[in-house]
């Protein structure tokens, strides 16, 4: 008997290098795991999301999903082998390359992927650098940052599309902000800034 998860990996395998919006998946599985068992599929969603936690699907936007069979069987997706760890950190003097501390100091140190994993960043040594846990953590906060700014311009524009002008004005007082002190400027807020 299939798998919830095998059903959902066949699903994708027999639909590669096509964008898949998750309502197409969910109604695939769900009917097919109907028809093959006579049970319910309770929960596709949660296996769709291990599927791309493991590497084996690309989040392409919210909700679409997308199988590459030459990304999704590619090693280099992993994370680095404690043999890369070991050359990145020599090669960058176990130290941090935006501080320039390291063990010798005292400081814990991480072996991070430059271009993330999640965005398509491999795990080869010229993607790897070495940040102290401080500019680790540091990195994954201005990930953090940009969410919440797009998060505000979305607000913004629903805001203003109701004439929402309470809503509008807060969203619009925190953008200022993110401009003010110079924060994630790639991210660019319309110029009907009012």
């Amino acid at each position: 008997m299939t798998t919830q998860i095998e059903l959902t990996k066949e699903f994708f395998q027999n639909n590669p290098n096509r964008n898949i919006a998750h309502p197409e998946a969910v109604d695939w599985l769900t009917a097919e795991y109907k028809r093959r068992t006579g049970k319910v599929f309770r929960d596709p969603d949660r296996f769709i999301r291990q599927l791309h936690q493991q590497r084996f699907l690309q989040k392409i936007k919210k909700g679409v999903y997308r199988y590459d069979p030459d990304m999704a069987d590619n090693k280099q997706f992993d994370d680095f082998t404690k043999a890369q760890k070991e050359e990145i950190k020599k090669r960058d003097a176990y130290k941090c390359v935006i501080c320039g501390l390291g063990i010798k100091e005292g400081l814990e140190i991480h072996v991070d992927h430059i271009k993330p994993r999640d965005k398509g960043g491999l795990s080869t040594i010229e993607n790897g650098q070495v940040l102290c846990a401080q500019h680790n953590f540091k990195k994954k906060n201005y990930n953090q940052t940009e969410t919440a700014k797009k998060l505000f311009i979305n607000l913004h524009r629903q805001a203003k599309a109701i004439d929402d002008e309470k809503h509008q004005k807060f969203a619009a007082d925190i953008l200022k902000i993110y401009e003010k002190h110079n924060i994630n400027g790639h991210i660019e807020w319309p110029d009907d800034k009012s």
